[in-house]
């Protein structure tokens, strides 16, 4: 069975795929990327500890990482998902924004950070789900604020992506939730748009976090990509 490496998101850690780790008993999680402050270092460190061969899954800034990974070592890679995420450049705006949380990470501390940055990362009916979000919340906390920083100043370097996207040659799975307001499901329409042959979902009831808020239908779609067979077309797309 080919192994299965996830790759967490910003201030994320593998306990944001808990629901993944207990139904795929070969998926193995990286538990974080130190204080690496670009993606393609990010990237080094999930290889350097990954088997010889694997499927990639990465959620939101882990999926920037997979890219990354795709771009360095696309041989090791059987299959892809890129889940809840962006290949686009820093837009207007955004380092602001970014700049802002750190500052109340600064000010305020970094439960304050989290507070202002977590509830609308979920759907609006999770919003309130303390069950839900209190062990994501936990998480974040610990992961710490200057994971936070050097994580940022990796997002707002990003180098340019869009144009790997046409060589992607592995079965490719891109998943987002209905109710993503950071990351819509029109971003991810464009960029299946761009992998040959991609298959593109979009799961109902579920915001940026979908692998916590919508478990069971996001494992669904994991195991459809898993069996997805490699055909002629991947080989010479």
């Amino acid at each position: 069975m080919t192994p299965l490496l996830l790759l967490p998101g910003l201030i994320c850690d593998e306990r944001v795929f808990a629901a993944q780790l207990d139904a795929f008993p070969q998926a193995i999680a990286v538990h974080g990327y130190g204080l690496a402050d670009s993606l393609a270092e990010m990237a080094r460190i999930a290889l350097a500890g990954a088997p010889a061969r694997f499927a990639l899954l990465g959620h939101s800034m882990g999926a920037r990482v997979a890219l990354e990974i795709m771009r360095i070592a696309p041989e090791r890679v059987t299959r892809l998902a890129l889940v809840s995420t962006g290949v686009h450049l820093p837009r207007e705006g955004e380092a602001e924004k970014r700049y802002a949380l750190r500052d109340i990470g600064r000010s305020d501390g970094m439960a304050a950070l989290v507070d202002a940055w977590l509830p609308p990362m979920f759907a609006a009916a999770h919003q309130q789900d303390e069950a839900l979000i209190a062990p994501l919340r936990q998480m974040c906390i610990d992961v710490g604020l200057p994971m936070f920083e050097a994580q940022i100043a990796a997002l707002l370097r990003r180098a340019e992506v869009e144009s790997l996207l046409p060589t992607i040659r592995c079965p490719t799975l891109i998943a987002v939730g209905r109710e993503d307001v950071w990351s819509p499901p029109e971003q991810h329409a464009e960029i299946a748009a761009l992998v040959p042959h991609a298959r593109f979902v979009v799961i109902e009831g579920a915001g940026h976090m979908l692998p916590v808020e919508a478990a069971e239908a996001f494992n669904t779609e994991i195991t459809d990509w898993l069996d997805e067979p490699v055909t002629t077309a991947h080989a010479i797309a």
